[in-house]
């Protein structure tokens, strides 16, 4: 099958990319079997979604000699000489991007890798990486529960636009909420990260609901599912938005997006949706801790 692209660097890349975090870790326990979950990833390669989103989720460092090496055990794992998209997942607080960037831009030059990319980083961080070497994407959550990329204060959405780069939105669906699949935070297996996040507390799964209700009734026109009708809404916020999310049971919904066509009526609903969403879900989006290392910046060089 093939799906419409959009651009990451000069590449083409299927305009609705693959999260694999979900197949591997952070939402309870991995019951499925190797051959299963590969099975998952056929059936990705399969719909046309040729634009997948891994990583070894090691550590927070921005050390240019662990950049590399990092790099060459990749290379290695994948059985490849070049990694596409070469992503810095979190900023390293204690050391200069100029310094990792800079680490990264020698793998360019080396063929190891051919574009690079940020995710979470400050507006300040993308400006400073970019003038090192081109950054091609920058991954980040976006959804109708974080809204925050479009906010003056943050920059980031207005500073991809200026600079050229893509937008790569994870956890486009919520972490999956916007699926209508939970109910409840019960409906979390044991051991499940979305037990610790504020923002799908107890109290806020009523207003949670309501935005998947109201979000359905606008698909319901289209006979979308309100994950599809989601994805199509963040593919209509700009070219240079590619949401990756990711799924074990949900593929060819989150692919139909791509072929979703909204109505500019039904794009301004949507809007209006996230908006009050982003009022009424309240909470910060991740646990203690992890909030510290988000929009991050790095010590002047």
């Amino acid at each position: 099958m093939s799906l419409p692209t959009r651009k990451i660097g000069d590449t083409d890349v299927t305009a609705i990319g693959y999260g694999a975090m979900g197949i591997s870790v952070g939402y309870g326990q991995i019951t499925q079997s190797n051959e299963e979950r590969l099975k998952i990833l056929d059936a990705v390669y399969e719909s046309g979604c040729k634009n997948w989103d891994t990583a070894d989720a090691k550590a927070v460092t921005g050390d240019p000699e662990y950049v590399k090496a990092a790099c060459e055990k990749s290379l290695k794992r994948l059985g490849v000489d070049q990694i596409d998209l070469y992503y810095m997942h979190r900023a390293d607080q204690t050391v200069p991007i100029e310094k990792t960037v800079g680490a990264m831009a020698e793998l360019v030059r080396e063929g190891k890798v051919k574009y690079i990319g940020l995710s979470e980083v400050s507006e300040k961080t993308l400006r400073r990486a970019h003038a090192v070497h081109p950054i091609a994407a920058l991954q980040v959550e976006y959804s109708p529960f974080v809204l925050d990329i479009e906010r003056p204060d943050v920059g980031l959405l207005s500073a991809c636009r200026e600079l050229g780069v893509a937008v790569v939105a994870y956890s486009p669906l919520g972490r999956g909420l916007l699926t209508g699949r939970y109910k409840t935070p019960d409906d979390f297996e044991e051991g499940d990260f979305r037990h610790t996040v504020p923002k799908f507390s107890s109290e806020n799964f009523p207003n949670i609901l309501k935005v998947v209700d109201e979000i359905k009734a606008v698909g319901e026109a289209h006979g979308a599912p309100p994950s599809t009708t989601t994805l199509a809404w963040l593919l209509a916020q700009g070219d240079n938005v590619i949401p990756i999310p990711g799924t074990r049971s949900y593929l060819q919904e989150n692919m139909a997006a791509c072929t979703l066509q909204l109505e500019p009526d039904e794009v301004k609903a949507l809007r209006n949706i996230a908006e009050q969403a982003e009022k009424d879900v309240k909470g910060d989006r991740y646990g203690p801790g992890l909030m510290e290392i988000v929009f991050a910046d790095t010590p002047e060089i």
